[in-house]
């Protein structure tokens, strides 16, 4: 998910042309799986209320698509060179609607634990945690844009958001998969990997607020 802001910002730092990794074009092959994200977002809204088999089949159906295509972009876009600015706003946009999208939808239906039973808060709790995460690092990425390069080198991409996209990507597949019958028991390790990912969501804002204080105390 972060991957695509950071070309974004890499991209806001430099005056017209564009920079060479990426295309004038708007309509590249990586913008339009990015697209289908985005196009998949109420189809996935319209799924998840549909009660029976086939629908929460196709509800992780569609979530899993997301996930690859997540991916798919962005190494095609490298590897053929087919990046542009559209695409790199684009991206970070799918991801985050795909993603708050199915925080909410999972939100609305509480999920029956055998330990805890039904808990309402139990996915909101890390939902609002990665929500507002993203909220604030959308904001800090685009106010460091307009700022020196320090500053967008301070909140560039890092392992930590890596593994806080991959963590929760998986979560929300099993609990999107665990809504069937079949895959019940997978419950609490998808509840188990949501907590984790929210965690490393507020752990990497704070890192990343770390470094910025760093570079805005330098320049004092």
């Amino acid at each position: 998910m972060d991957e695509g802001e950071d070309s974004l910002l890499r991209r806001n730092r430099h005056s017209s042309p564009l920079p060479p990794h990426l295309s004038s074009k708007v309509l590249t092959l990586p913008t339009v799986l990015t697209l289908g994200r985005v196009a998949a977002v109420p189809i996935l809204v319209a799924t998840f209320y549909v009660d029976c088999w086939w629908g929460r089949t196709a509800t992780t159906s569609i979530f899993i698509a997301a996930a690859i295509t997540d991916w798919l972009d962005g190494y095609i876009a490298r590897k053929m060179r087919l990046g542009s600015a559209f695409g790199a706003f684009l991206d970070p946009v799918a991801d985050k609607l795909m993603v708050a999208a199915t925080l909410i939808l999972l939100c609305t239906k509480p999920m029956d634990t055998v330990v805890l039973g039904t808990v309402p808060w139990l996915v909101t709790v890390p939902s609002i945690a990665i929500i507002g995460r993203e909220i604030t690092m959308s904001a800090v990425r685009e106010w460091a844009a307009s700022q020196n390069g320090k500053l967008s080198q301070a909140v560039a991409v890092n392992s930590l958001g890596k593994w806080k996209t991959a963590t929760q990507m998986i979560a929300l597949t099993i609990l999107l998969a665990s809504r069937d019958s079949s895959f019940e028991r997978l419950l609490p390790s998808g509840i188990g990997l949501l907590y984790v990912s929210a965690g490393l969501s507020v752990w990497s804002l704070v890192v990343y607020m770390r470094q910025i204080i760093r570079v805005l105390l330098k320049k004092k």
